[in-house]
């Protein structure tokens, strides 16, 4: 993962809403102070009052602040619901929004609520959702929600902030409020007054909380003037006192199932005081039976529920301090009121409602849960050192974006032959759309892309068709909706006492809340997020994002500091794997790392695979540019193990085909940026890929050129998919190729040998393989120019073209050969079935030195060429001629048979047809064979 950009506006709504009633009386004013929406509304903010840590940003300054903001109707909780026109870019100013400074900090703008926001005539405007920002929104306030009235009689309740709290026994708890006009006014605790005030709009009291813990208590106020009564209310209760208790045997934490209708909840939680159980089982209320039971150590609260509807699903939460409701963390599927509402039932059918009296992410659980029955029990995973492994995102994939129809494209990737798929993080991320770098639940498959037994189908389906499944998992940082970053909180970061997550992230690479892992609390959630995937869903291994944040080495924006060798990474690493290899001997470990190379090194010999990025230099030489490879090759980095896994693209890099089609060279009418260029171009790099020993890996639609940018829509963005590229005849012919270098890969000993030469440098570029099977030699010009090159074939003897089905009798090692731009060869010294022709557009003729003409006898005149030109044939030799000419593409223009009965014998060829340009005879006689290379001048 890198450069991840996202908008968290709507991430962070829920929290910033439940802290905007607190900071309302403080940092926004409204003039008028019972405000409607039909009417002008002055809103003054107090920048000094924010609570949020960007807001910082905003002080001090005279100008460039604006206001972002929506407007909310009756029956919508979304604030945010109607936004002004052109309101579409948080990262630019908004003219209409912008601010009035008052100075000292202060702020003010005027508008109408109906007309600013474009809302319906019939709609009641109830609220406004308000922030500031600086013009390009690098510096913001938090979210602000402002009730707006009906202009009937109002109470509005100004202290305390919260509606619903905890108190300690016996405490004071200050009650004041406002009214809309002049009214006798009454406090009730409970059913009892406890203050009274004639013909006021305003009082200021207080009432006694006693001592009773756990109990709700309310308290009312009433307003009445004439007929017309207004009341506004809150709710308390006394801190309680939970039950110490140690944990029953076996239990951990997240949910244990106890029986058919009974289940144990388990939260760790140290430094909290009192939790509560709230969910479906009790109307989302905190009665006192529902309050947890505390471990002796006092890290754990747990309670055990029971009367729970088998098989039923049923939701629930933890109210932690009497403040703050999260999902378990540990919960294996959430519901989400912004965003389940977007999942179609095509996806996910069924998809349980989300119950009524709940606020924000809320956690299921569910007593004899239907199993997955596995087809393949005994699948045999790929070595390591022999996998091609294709990463694909669910989401770019496929139009239905789910894991049913995900299943049904097994077929296209067998036939191109991988043996892996790496899928991008499925674990529960913020909102439906994302690259999933932003996890919210790391046990939980995200609904976006179906149900958790169609994920097993999709991996079973994968192990049938003897592909292994790799996940992409996140397990450097997560996002705010984990309940672990929302539990221990401190502003606009994480709390100091945070168990898991550091304060500020240690390194520059960070985008969301960066995990501590060498913290207890974190590796024990590790080593289960880790045992989780491998056992419950049958994966093969992971790719571990961002694996070089594993650290607690601060170096700030230093990246070059924060890639050197760290040794307390490298043991955190070490405790990891040998964590995964005590119940899984053969499970993929794969770093994204990019650290010093004696720590990769060491983490390799240790076991480990690491990502190989080289997407630079091979997009570079698909357009022609100069560039060496060279890192690709684990020997060149002196690892013991071909534990490197190469790639040409991923999702992180851009697309070689955009930047071929973009910015490729030209040479004469040779010019890479038309698209039949550019796919011979990406067969050329595929063959200085895929054949280099060690792991690789392709990005999705690599295979078929794709050419849509990875900036398109924003870097993480939808993106076009292109399923349309296999009905064109030129696409389909770099998939065939791309099928072909694999078949080589995985079948042919010689392309996982240990005994290789990679001659990457300069324009035209070798690779040598040597195996007892057979040797393989690649030859290639980059240039968008011809070579006339020594071959340098590593021994004499016969070689064999593979994509022409050639065979080349080399008695000189160093033999001239003229390459096109961009031609390639791949030789063998073992016959092996050819390919499907014209999968290259050239035929592979190694031209013949003057002395070997001379001594075969074999003369071609005039050259250049004319329309007739004479072959002429000297020698002992006595019957068939087979004469091929073809064009630098490869094209066979004419193929010509005849007998040869004498010593000496005159054919002449008819090549009026034949346009100005370069060409080759190829003559064969008595199994030999010699290429001429001709020219045709324009007339």
């Amino acid at each position: 993962m890198a450069n991840l950009y996202l908008n968290r506006l709507l991430v962070l709504f829920v929290f910033l809403a439940g802290i905007a009633w607190q900071a309302k009386a403080q940092a926004v004013q409204t003039i008028p102070e019972f405000p409607t929406g039909d009417q002008e509304i002055t809103i003054i903010f107090d920048l000094k009052q924010a609570k949020d840590g960007r807001a910082a940003g905003l002080l001090g300054k005279t100008d460039d602040v604006y206001l972002w903001s929506g407007a909310g109707v009756v029956g919508n909780p979304n604030a945010f619901l109607y936004q002004p026109a052109g309101q579409t870019s948080f990262n630019q100013p908004f003219n209409p929004g912008k601010m009035t400074s008052l100075g000292n900090d202060r702020w003010q703008i005027k508008l109408t609520p109906r007309t600013y926001f474009g809302v319906p005539a019939g709609q009641t405007i109830d609220k406004l959702g308000l922030l500031l920002k600086n013009g390009n929104g690098t510096a913001q306030t938090e979210d602000f929600i402002i009730q707006l009235y009906d202009g009937s009689l109002q109470v509005a309740l100004r202290e305390p902030e919260q509606q619903n709290f905890f108190v300690e026994a016996n405490s004071a708890i200050p009650v004041r409020a406002v009214v809309s006009a002049k009214a006798d006014v009454t406090v009730k605790l409970d059913n009892s007054v406890v203050y009274s005030a004639s013909n006021t709009d305003q009082i200021q009291t207080s009432v006694n909380a006693g001592s009773q813990q756990g109990v709700l208590r309310t308290v009312t106020i009433e307003a009445k003037r004439g007929s017309e009564t207004a009341t506004q209310s809150f709710t308390f209760r006394v801190r309680p006192q939970p039950v110490v208790t140690a944990l029953p045997a076996g239990m951990r934490d997240g949910v244990n199932y106890t029986g058919a209708t009974s289940a144990v909840l388990v939260l760790y939680a140290p430094h909290k005081n009192f939790v509560y159980a709230i969910g479906e089982f009790n109307n989302w209320e905190t009665s006192p039976e529902y309050l947890m039971k505390r471990t002796p150590d006092g890290n754990r609260y747990w309670i055990e529920l029971n009367n729970l509807p088998a098989g039923q699903e049923v939701a629930y939460q933890y109210l932690v301090d009497g403040t703050l409701a999260v999902a378990d963390p540990y919960t294996e599927k959430i519901l989400d009121p912004a965003m389940d509402q977007y999942i179609p039932a095509s996806t996910y059918p069924n998809l349980k409602a989300y119950p009524q009296g709940a606020e924000g992410i809320v956690s299921i659980l569910q007593t004899n849960q239907p199993g997955y029955t596995w087809k393949v029990t005994d699948f045999e995973r790929p070595d390591p050192e022999t996998l091609v492994i294709y990463e694909l995102h669910v989401r770019d994939f496929i139009e239905a974006r789910n894991y049913k129809v995900l299943a049904d494209t097994l077929t296209y990737l067998k036939r191109l032959g991988v043996n892996a798929i790496e899928l991008m993080p499925v674990m529960e991320f913020s909102g439906n759309d994302s690259w999933g770098y932003n996890p919210i639940f790391f046990f939980a498959p995200d609904k976006a892309y179906g149900t958790k037994n169609d994920l097993k189908a999709f991996i079973d389906k994968a192990h049938e068709m003897g592909i292994a499944i790799i996940l992409d998992i996140v397990l450097n940082q997560a996002d705010y909706e984990y309940p672990y970053v929302k539990m221990y909180w401190d502003g606009n970061q994480p709390a100091a006492n945070n168990p898991f997550f550091n304060q500020r992230a240690t390194h520059p690479f960070s985008v969301f809340f960066d995990f501590n892992h060498e913290s207890e609390a974190t590796k024990a959630l590790v080593a289960r997020v880790n045992r989780h995937w491998l056992e419950e869903y049958n994966i093969d291994g992971y790719r571990f994002d961002l694996s070089k944040g594993f650290t607690q080495k601060n170096t700030g924006e230093n990246v070059g500091a924060w890639s050197a060798y760290d040794a307390g990474r490298v043991a955190t690493w070490k405790r990891i794997y040998d964590e995964i290899r005590s119940y899984d001997e053969t499970a993929y470990v794969i770093l994204e790392h990019f650290a010093d190379n004696q720590e990769e090194k060491e983490l390799s010999n240790y076991g480990m695979l690491f990502w190989g990025n080289h997407n630079h230099d091979y997009r570079n030489m698909a357009k022609g540019v100069l560039a060496n490879p060279q890192g690709i090759s684990y020997k060149n980095r002196t690892w013991e193990n071909p534990y490197l896994i190469g790639y040409m693209e991923s999702h992180d890099e851009e697309r070689i085909l955009y930047d071929v089609l973009t910015n490729g060279t030209r040479n004469g009418n040779y010019n890479t940026r038309t698209l039949s260029t550019a796919l011979d171009r990406a067969k050329l790099a595929a063959a200085f890929f895929l054949p280099i020993p060690g792991p690789k890996m392709i990005w999705q639609f690599g295979e078929l050129g794709y050419d849509v940018s990875i900036d398109q829509n924003g870097r993480t963005g939808q993106k076009p998919i292109r399923w349309e590229y296999r009905q064109q005849p030129d696409r389909q012919k770099l998939y065939q190729v791309y099928a072909e270098l694999i078949k080589l890969k995985l079948n042919e000993p010689a392309f996982a040998t240990d005994d290789f030469d990679l001659q990457l440098n300069g324009q035209v570029k070798r690779i040598f393989l040597f195996h007892e099977d057979m040797d393989v030699f690649i030859l290639g010009n980059f240039d968008v120019r011809v070579q006339q090159v020594n071959a340098n074939f590593p021994t004499t003897g016969m070689w064999y073209d593979y994509f022409t089905g050639h065979e080349n009798k080399i008695e000189d090692p160093g033999q001239a050969m003229e390459l096109q731009p961009g031609e390639f060869h791949i030789y063998t010294t073992k016959k092996l079935e050819t390919p499907q022709p014209n999968l290259v557009p050239w035929q592979g003729l190694v031209l013949s030195a003057e002395e070997e003409l001379a001594e075969r006898g074999v003369t071609v005149y005039p050259n250049p060429m004319q329309e007739a030109t004479v072959l002429h044939l000297e020698g002992e030799y006595r019957g068939p001629v087979q004469v091929q000419l073809v064009d630098m593409t490869g094209r066979n223009l004419q193929h010509v048979r005849f007998l040869k009965h004498q010593q000496s014998h005159q054919e002449q060829l008819r090549l009026q047809r034949v346009p100005a340009g370069i060409y080759y005879l190829q003559v064969e006689q008595g199994g030999k064979k010699s290429v001429h290379k001709l020219l045709r001048a324009n007339e």
